[in-house]
């Protein structure tokens, strides 16, 4: 195994990414090689278990409710139809279902009471399941934990000096603090974030730094190309270079070895080549499905056909890390405790996400 550091600096991060293509894929493939297998691929399905309507303005997002898109909303699934589709992505091989809430935070209540159901449900199909619900508190991630739940999602999206030119309705330390509370429960952290919003190479490196610093670094880094949808501040984005997409793969397998890092968003916009590229790279995960939350994604079976013709197998589930058992609810040490932690606003406005809001109200009163 190589040695993970978690004191690398911008400057290193930067010299990394800039390096000839050639060197860059040779070092990061071979420590890709001596920390995971080269051949396996952890595949997940993304599932949208409430869509639209979230207060926040994050400018790459078509759920956002202050901007048009064409998003339709829609009540939060019942058990039986998770359990559906969890079904469904399982005889599709993935091993991991992530679900997806367009909340803030997570509300104690009723609707968090269903979602711990659904982790309950899941986790006994022998499925990894991962949740992202926005920012939660610790005990509501001991919650989460007691249900069985595998991974939580908690995006840094960019670096922390571009965070504001992306969203001005929750600050960095929310997202930190959200994965600190992860941290003391059992539950493994994914996150990661997006290429393709605006930003600079020394953003790309600040969030890497951001990332590879924590310890322990992040079990699974989701790198996302933007996928620029019409009504949201960032429509007239232009779309990654796959060179980057491959840059930003290989640099992040250097600085964390033993992560594994998804290709997320954007894998429509990319060949089978370049793909195939970020797994030589050091990607070995993705999500599968027609669909990510709200924007599309390959099919499923034309990724399982892309899998023959490179000698690629899908992940089994529960290889990193043991199931986590479950707990029912009536047996859980963890009760609601009703909690309205002031998570932050920062009150900065941001242009673009201000014109895309006015426009949007402009079209209602049409």
């Amino acid at each position: 195994m190589s040695a993970t550091r978690h004191n690398w600096t911008k400057e290193e991060i930067i010299a990394i990414y800039n390096k000839p293509l050639m060197d860059l894929l040779y070092e990061a493939a071979t420590i890709h090689r001596i920390n995971h297998d080269q051949n396996t691929v952890q595949v997940s399905t993304l599932l949208s278990i409430k869509t639209g309507g979230c207060p926040e303005d994050c400018g790459y997002c078509p759920q956002a409710a202050r901007y048009h898109t064409n998003v339709e909303g829609n009540d939060l699934m019942s058990v039986q139809q998770v359990k559906a589709q969890a079904l469904r992505a399982k005889s599709s091989g993935s091993s991991r279902v992530c679900m997806g809430a367009a909340w803030r935070n997570v509300k104690d209540g009723p609707e968090f009471d269903q979602v711990l159901e659904m982790v309950r449900t899941i986790n006994k199909l022998d499925m990894e399941v991962c949740c992202t619900l926005g920012m939660l508190t610790e005990n509501q991630a001991q919650r989460l934990a007691e249900a069985g739940l595998y991974a939580y999602n908690h995006n840094l999206d960019t670096s922390e000096e571009y965070y504001k030119e992306v969203i001005s309705t929750r600050g960095y330390e929310d997202r930190l603090q959200t994965i600190e509370n992860v941290r003391k429960t059992n539950v493994t952290v994914c996150s990661g974030g997006i290429i393709g919003m605006g930003e600079s190479i020394e953003d790309r490196a600040g969030m890497l730094v951001a990332l590879s610093t924590l310890n322990p670094q992040p079990e699974s880094v989701p790198i996302n190309a933007l996928v620029a949808v019409e009504g949201t501040p960032m429509e007239e984005e232009k779309p990654v270079e796959i060179w980057e997409m491959i840059r930003m793969v290989a640099t992040t397998r250097i600085v964390m070895p033993e992560t594994q890092v998804r290709l997320s968003a954007g894998r429509t916009q990319m060949s089978r080549e370049g793909q195939a590229m970020c797994f030589f790279a050091g990607a070995n995960s993705i999500f599968a499905g027609d669909k990510l939350l709200t924007t599309p994604n390959p099919d499923v079976n034309e990724d399982m056909k892309m899998f023959q013709e490179l000698g690629l197998a899908p992940q089994k589930p529960f290889i990193k890390l043991m199931q986590p058992e479950t707990v029912e609810a009536e047996d859980s040490k963890f009760q609601a405790l009703g909690e309205k932690p002031k998570w932050t606003r920062p009150g900065h406005s941001i242009e673009r996400n201000l014109e895309a809001s006015i426009k949007n109200k402009n079209q209602e009163t049409v």
